[in-house]
């Protein structure tokens, strides 16, 4: 087998664990680059709408609907919202989608690279300050109207519990204590969860109240997308516990939302 010809580096100007230093020093094309000068008109941007994530005794859920919008026009109906970043942390988008799922794919790649040259993982709180200085660096475009505002969640294996991060989109971090939810029907989401929130929230009723509340902002927010039985689109939905990320089967999430829609809880909290 032909042996790899890495990058070696002198000391002193070794990256380390960072993937984007790498870049730089290896091949700086390859980075994200957003131009300087005001955007001419041109055609609309696409942006994903609404994700959520919710904490709960054993984990956290993340969801999203499946809409994106360029304008007043639906440009996808089936777009990913809801991402692994490693075995146990998830990130989802909401913003400018083609900017966000690039970050995405880098903050991916990032986490691994770490890995990899330290032989452990990033604490969650390490994998939270990576990301907002993504966000940060996204500034520029973000100042164009090419905003990113992620949600990123994961399970904490030092404190073994769920944890959930939100951002703004000058790369500032907050941790969330219960649930937060990011886009342009997230402020619907917000008030549909914290009527049903509980400290003590089980995982199964926290992924049935992500969809729920994603039913309820699909009702007040035409950017989010509602169930769609016809064509079989509904939302992607993750949880994160010690197990690590799982996302939930179409199968298993239509079902879900198809006795959502039906049965009697659909107007407010199960009996």
């Amino acid at each position: 087998m032909p042996e790899l010809d890495l990058p070696r580096f002198p000391p002193g100007t070794d990256p380390g664990p960072s993937f984007v230093e790498l870049l730089r020093r290896v091949a700086p094309d390859a980075l994200p680059t957003w131009p300087s000068p005001a955007p001419t008109a041109g055609p609309p941007v696409t942006h994903g709408t609404t994700v959520l994530a919710i904490r709960h005794a054993t984990g956290v859920v993340m969801a999203g609907d499946r809409r994106a919008t360029a304008g007043m026009t639906i440009a996808s109906r089936r777009i990913e919202k809801v991402f692994p970043a490693d075995r146990h942390s998830g990130v989802a988008i909401a913003g400018a989608a083609g900017p966000a799922i690039e970050m995405v794919r880098l903050f991916q790649v990032q986490l691994s690279h770490y890995e990899k040259v330290e032989g452990e993982p990033l604490s969650l709180e390490g994998k939270a300050n990576q990301l907002a200085q993504m966000v940060r660096a996204n500034l520029p475009a973000a100042m164009q109207g090419l905003v990113v505002v992620p949600l990123f969640a994961g399970w904490d294996t030092r404190r073994e519990r769920g944890r959930v991060f939100s951002f703004d989109a000058l790369g500032g971090k907050y941790e969330e204590t219960d649930f937060q939810a990011s886009g342009s029907g997230g402020i619907h989401a917000r008030n549909w969860i914290k009527a049903s929130w509980t400290e003590d929230l089980a995982g199964d009723d926290a992924v049935d109240l992500a969809i729920r509340a994603l039913f309820a902002a699909a009702d007040e927010d035409a950017a989010t997308g509602g169930p769609d039985l016809v064509r079989g689109i509904f939302p992607t939905v993750a949880t994160i516990g010690a197990d690590g990320y799982q996302a939930l089967g179409d199968d298993e999430v239509a079902a879900r939302a198809e006795r959502l829609l039906s049965g009697p809880e659909r107007g407010g909290r199960r009996a």
